[in-house]
């Protein structure tokens, strides 16, 4: 395949000025990389709307003492929906700062609260750490709710990339193990399988985007030696063989994104399974393109896309 000539021209910049191949050997340059990144994608459009504070929950089920960014309106009145928000970054990079544009957007857009967790990361704190903190965080929003002024009862949850596929985890958990209710799920270009056999997964090697190398490198770091026929579900949520009575979903990918293939099989069996499904795949674009190239017209129509599935979930 010629990745190049298939990426959709206003991403081109981006893709071959900008773009480079991460390098496990030195995770804490990565970490860091991806912090001076989002400071540049940053645009807090909505920051005289919108108040930030952090808070510390420490839940002795995970023994740590879990940090989350809450997100809200300066001005407010009635009882608003929440939003649990879910970085990515491959299971190993990453933080609430880095993507907290998208908190500001969707509170200034949506008129709600978003609560961002800072989830442990692999490969010091492989599965289930990470999922288990966003479980707490779950937990925490909802029961929390009144001092909040949230409504328990339209909370969604939503994330991108490893950030997607903890969504499409999470909401598998909290169905098995009875709670708390997420209304709406929105797993954006999800890390979904571990085990790269679709087309797309091995197709898509170019290293300035993620790649086959990179996916199964970040998949070993988070799994930490998981045999793989041995791996849960809530690790990798395709595997689950039962996703009915799942929360209704808005999930999208890009056509040069190796993650393609097992969410649009993701997005088959959740319609199959009775879970109301809406999906966009849009074309020449690579992973997180709509991050790397927010001002493109297909990024914006992307991110708009996602942002009024949303508002409608939570106010429907």
């Amino acid at each position: 395949m010629n990745f190049e000539e298939k990426v959709n021209p206003e991403l081109l910049p981006v893709f071959t000025h900008l773009l480079e191949e991460w390098n496990f050997d030195d995770i804490q340059f990565e970490r860091i990389k991806i912090i001076e990144i989002g400071k540049k994608m940053t645009r807090l459009s909505y920051t005289d709307r919108v108040t930030a504070s952090e808070h510390f929950i420490t839940d002795p089920a995970v023994n740590s003492n879990l940090r989350i960014k809450i997100y809200q309106p300066k001005e407010r009145g009635q009882i608003l929906p929440g939003v649990l928000f879910i970085h990515g970054g491959g299971f190993i990079i990453g933080s609430p700062e880095v993507e907290e544009a998208l908190c500001y957007r969707y509170v200034g857009e949506i008129n709600c609260v978003v609560v961002s967790v800072d989830y442990r990361l692999a490969p010091e704190n492989p599965f289930p750490a990470g999922l288990e903190d966003c479980y707490a965080a779950l937990k925490w929003f909802s029961q929390n709710a009144s001092e909040l002024k949230i409504d328990a009862s339209r909370i969604a949850v939503t994330g991108g990339s490893a950030g997607g596929g903890l969504t499409a985890a999470l909401c598998l958990l909290a169905r098995d193990r009875k709670g708390p209710e997420i209304v709406f799920q929105m797993p954006l270009s999800p890390m979904l399988d571990d085990r790269n056999i679709t087309p797309s997964s091995n197709q898509i090697t170019d290293k300035r985007v993620l790649s086959h190398s990179t996916n199964v490198k970040a998949w070993e770091l988070y799994l930490d030696g998981i045999k793989k026929d041995e791996v849960s579900q809530y690790a990798a949520p395709s595997r689950a063989t039962d996703l009915s009575g799942l929360p209704p979903a808005y999930i999208i990918v890009g056509e040069l994104d190796p993650l393609r293939d097992e969410t649009i099989d993701y997005v088959l069996r959740l319609s199959q399974a009775g879970v109301s499904t809406e999906f966009c795949l849009y074309p020449g674009c690579f992973h997180g393109f709509e991050a790397f190239a927010p001002l493109a017209e297909i990024s914006k129509r992307a991110s708009n896309g996602y942002a009024q599935a949303l508002k409608r979930a939570l106010y429907k």
